[in-house]
């Protein structure tokens, strides 16, 4: 190692020290964990009952895994005071107030949630008939009622639902913008100055990128039930939805149904995989009388350890194959050598799923480990195959010998810059994810386009080294369609695409250079009259080469003159006489896969 390989290691290493440093400081909120009111109460709750949930969660042993809020949602509103339009609160379902519940919760070391419309009525005034609940939404009194909730009542988190502001779902017919609305909120409750509060989004679709930077959590869906049905359609609707959970802010696919009659699969997938998506985890059964095996799930820590992971990101998809998927996500280490790995049958039948480990980005030998048994496999080569029963999941976690640099980075995955659910996509210029059984990961991005900023970002496109690679972007259009690439915000190529079918998929050929670490590469057209083709997924590697990338390959390498004899050893520095193909091994002084 020469003087300036040997500073540059140093300075590198020393750096890396310090970004840890700061990233230890600034680890952002973990998913919302709890119990909320409303699927099992509903309308009907009372003093006793939030305060028996609350005591319940600590005699059930759900505080001391995590679960440490407990929500009132709608029904303790007992209308306005008419002169100085201040909250009341249900007379006879509260008569001490609110402020005893808090203080008994607070007193349990845990946090108390509240609820709230962002219009003027609430979805039980008008839905549930609950009279007395007349003008209680925030609509007017944005101000007065965050001071009353995170000043003199002092909840820690709270849930603002939308039917006051949704003609269809309110007495007065009135229509609110939903980003206007819920960023009011947000700054009145920055303006109690209690920068600690969690506020999510109930608008029953993903209503915006806007909502990021407003709110903790947003609902992505409308309201969960007791049914397979309900679960299945909630995972379906957030399979493509990890770009949108980042920093400490997460899509909500609603409370838990845990224990309320689903089968046990079903109850192992719902809860398995709002883990390992990052949903937040609030419990919607009566936790006085949970049933002894809904409760040893709900306490199962290895899963939960996979939702309150400080990475904070949501498992992406990583294949689909006839029913089934695979979903995929790092632990603890951002391209690490440990994964957690889903396998998920929605269908009604039994399934055999399979996946090579290198589609997992990982190689070597691979130790494996059962988290709803909570029990080892052992360590597997090659490939992971598993027998999933209808409505089931499988999920793991994999502790590898070698990370890979990912190779490809299908479209669903990818972060759009206008994506909403709530209005038509057309009319707003905003893509969407779409299906067709001739794309790669049997999805594409379609409705790009038509104004710059409705764009196509891949925003985490790591490179062990940096350099040039070799792009190969699969696309469909019908038509003669612009596409511009950028990476890291300098525009690379401009050109024209026609696969010759809106349902044909062809490539372009395109090399880029990359930076050592996370790069962006963005799809856009620069008009804002013309839409772009369809996209369907990225390959990238770099140029003239056909092997994959080992992550820190490349790293020096602290072993003695012998490690350049021609021979095979061991990241120690063991010689090894048979080195095992799919290996890590030192060969005359470099890194390599045998």
């Amino acid at each position: 190692m020469n003087k300036t390989h040997r500073i540059y290691t140093v300075s590198f290493f020393l750096l890396s020290i310090l970004a840890m440093e700061v990233s230890a400081q600034t680890v952002p909120d973990k998913p919302t964990m709890g119990w909320s009111s409303w699927n099992t109460f509903a309308l009907n709750i009372s003093e006793d009952v939030i305060k028996g949930q609350a005591t319940a969660m600590r005699t059930q042993g759900l505080l001391k895994v995590g679960y440490d809020h407990i929500n009132i949602d709608d029904g303790y509103f007992g209308g306005r005071d008419p002169k100085t339009g201040k909250l009341l609160i249900h007379p006879t379902r509260f008569p001490n107030g609110l402020k005893p519940v808090v203080d008994y919760i607070h007193l349990l070391k845990m946090k108390a949630g509240i609820y709230s419309d962002g219009g003027k009525n609430t979805c039980g005034n008008y839905h549930g008939g609950d009279k007395i609940a007349e003008g209680v939404g925030f609509y007017g009194h944005d101000q007065q009622d965050a001071d009353f909730f995170f000043k003199e009542l002092g909840f820690d988190f709270i849930k603002v639902d939308f039917c006051g502001g949704v003609g269809y779902h309110n007495s007065e017919n009135l229509y609110l913008d939903e980003r206007e609305r819920y960023t009011a909120i947000a700054n009145a409750i920055r303006n109690t100055g209690r920068a600690d509060v969690r506020m999510n989004v109930c608008r029953w679709d993903y209503p915006g990128n806007w909502v990021h930077d407003v709110a903790t959590s947003w609902r992505t869906t409308g309201d969960i039930n007791a049914s397979w049905g309900s679960v299945k359609s909630i995972l379906k609707d957030n399979l493509y939805l990890s770009a949108y959970c980042y920093d400490g802010h997460y899509n909500d696919m609603d409370m838990l149904e845990v224990g309320k009659g689903l089968s046990v699969e079903e109850d192992r997938t719902h809860f398995g995989m709002w883990c390992i998506m990052s949903s937040p985890l609030l419990i919607g059964c009566d936790l006085r009388n949970i049933k002894s095996s809904a409760s040893l799930l709900l306490r199962n820590t290895e899963l939960i350890a996979l939702n309150q992971d400080d990475l904070c990101i949501q498992a992406y998809v990583v294949q689909h194959v006839g029913d089934t998927y695979v979903l995929v996500k790092d632990l603890e280490q951002l391209y690490g050598k440990t994964r957690a790995v889903a396998f998920y049958n929605p269908s009604d039948h039994e399934q055999e799923m399979s996946i090579p480990f290198v589609d997992l980005d990982l190689t070597g030998t691979i130790k494996v480990r059962d988290l709803f048994e909570k029990a080892d496999i052992g360590e597997m080569i090659g490939k992971l195959s598993v027998t999933v029963p209808a409505h089931g999941t499988r999920i793991y976690r994999l502790e590898a010998e070698t990370r890979l640099e990912r190779t490809l980075y299908e479209a669903e995955t990818a972060y759009l810059g206008k994506y909403q659910e709530i209005f038509n996509n057309q009319t707003y210029h905003s893509a969407i994810y779409e299906s067709n059984d001739n794309c790669s990961g049997r999805e594409y991005v379609g409705w790009l386009g038509h104004d710059p900023a409705n764009d196509l970002q891949w925003r985490h496109v790591y490179s062990d080294q940096g350099g040039e690679y070799t792009i190969i972007l699969k696309y469909m259009s019908g038509d003669n369609r612009s596409l511009t690439l950028s990476v890291n915000g300098q525009d690379v190529q401009t050109f024209s695409c026609n696969s010759g079918g809106d349902g044909t998929v062809a490539a372009k050929s395109i090399k880029v250079n990359l930076l050592q670490g996370e790069n962006v590469i963005r799809l856009y057209n620069k008009s804002s009259s013309a839409w772009m083709p369809n996209i369907d997924c990225m390959t990238i590697r770099p140029v003239n080469s056909t092997e994959r990338v080992v992550v820190g390959i490349d790293a020096p390498i602290a072993f003695s003159d012998q490690t350049y004899d021609g021979k095979y050893y061991t990241l120690d520095g063991i010689l090894v006489n048979k080195p095992r193909k799919g290996g890590l091994y030192i060969y005359n002084g470099k890194k390599i896969i045998y």
